[in-house]
């Protein structure tokens, strides 16, 4: 089970007044990992998105297991779970590391993204670029 891969830092100002990450930042990084996945695998897409392209987002979620504190790191690791023709379905792994390269499960999230074209003033969809599809089955489960 391949996974794509993101470490994170966790910065001061992602903390609130108790000191914890602040929930929202989990949703925020996944949107992160995305990014950094288009960037790694099919830069391409980038491009199609200055051209009419939109991955919408049209579901997410994250269950919380443990806290997370500023100067922890976080290994957020993304597997492609439901691949259709214009819809991708994504799970997501917050892992603190540890010192000793341990890691411990902090969170688990869930988010999926419709492709659509824009069209004027609405939306239709349309299929995965094929770059982007490609590159997920090497991260399916």
């Amino acid at each position: 089970m391949k996974a794509y891969e993101y470490r994170h830092i966790v910065s001061f100002e992602e903390t609130n007044l108790v000191g914890n990450v602040y929930f929202a930042n989990h949703i925020r990084w996944q949107g992160r990992v995305r990014e950094m996945f288009l960037r790694d695998y099919a830069p391409d897409v980038i491009d199609a998105l200055g051209q009419g392209l939109s991955l919408v987002t049209t579901r997410v979620s994250c269950e919380y297991f443990q806290e997370l504190f500023a100067l922890d790191e976080v290994l957020i690791k993304m597997f492609a779970t439901q691949i259709t023709q214009n819809r991708v379905t994504m799970k997501f792994d917050y892992l603190r590391v540890r010192q000793e390269n341990t890691e411990e499960l902090i969170a688990s999230g869930e988010q999926q993204i419709a492709s659509m074209m824009k069209e004027g003033t609405t939306m239709r969809p349309t299929p995965l670029p094929q770059s982007l599809r490609l590159a997920l089955y090497e991260f399916e489960i």
